[in-house]
């Protein structure tokens, strides 16, 4: 899979090193771009060269950019309940990867995700949420199953068996596994700590 961006020339490797500078920036109490969120700032950002996909939840406790110590321009921000994959997102990974040549996926979980604990209720007591949340409850279902709907560490086990199946089937797309193969881009799964700020690669 080629495309028209670059990005900017780092290798899988070097943008996951971004990244978690980023994040040991964050936790640390010294941010680089966390506070520069003026107009100007985003004028600044010039042409579009992210060089990170992230893939996150919804939870308002987890602002990726912030997280990350990014700026504006650096990485392309995609977040939906419990991260789940719908084909809208699938497409929009592969753009990026595609078209801007952006090296890095990143899925990102975190504990006590409400989207993950509504499928683990749901899985216990058998009662299936109405309306669309139901569709994100049944993408979480399999990973709730895999580690034991009843297991007393369900939740918190569930969460990292779902960023795991998430990596899993971005690795298995049909446009993302030939640059995997080929070692030009990576997909990483991590989970985001809430009360430490810090971020830890799982199967990493």
């Amino acid at each position: 899979m080629t495309g028209a961006g670059t990005g900017t020339g780092r290798t899988p490797r070097a943008a996951l090193a971004d990244l978690l500078a980023g994040n040991r920036r964050f936790v640390s109490g010294r941010p680089v771009h966390g506070h520069d969120v003026t107009a100007a700032a985003a004028v600044a950002s010039g042409d579009q060269q992210p060089y990170a996909v992230l893939l996150g939840c919804i939870d308002s406790r987890v602002p990726l950019e912030a997280i990350f110590d990014q700026t504006f321009g650096s990485i392309c921000v995609i977040r939906t309940g419990a991260h789940v994959l719908d084909r809208a997102v699938l497409g929009s990974i592969e753009y990026v990867v595609g078209q801007l040549g952006v090296p890095l996926v990143m899925v990102l979980g975190h504990e006590r995700c409400g989207a993950v604990a509504s499928a683990v209720q749901s899985l216990r007591t058998g009662d299936r949420p109405g309306g669309s949340l139901a569709y994100v409850v049944d993408q979480i279902a399999p990973a709730v199953t895999e580690v034991g709907a009843d297991d007393p560490q369900a939740h918190p086990m569930a969460v990292r068996r779902h960023v795991l199946r998430t990596v899993a089937a971005l690795r298995a797309d049909d446009l993302l596994t030939g640059p995997v193969a080929e070692g030009r881009v990576d997909v990483v799964g991590a989970l985001y700590d809430l009360a430490t700020g810090e971020v830890a690669l799982l199967g990493h």
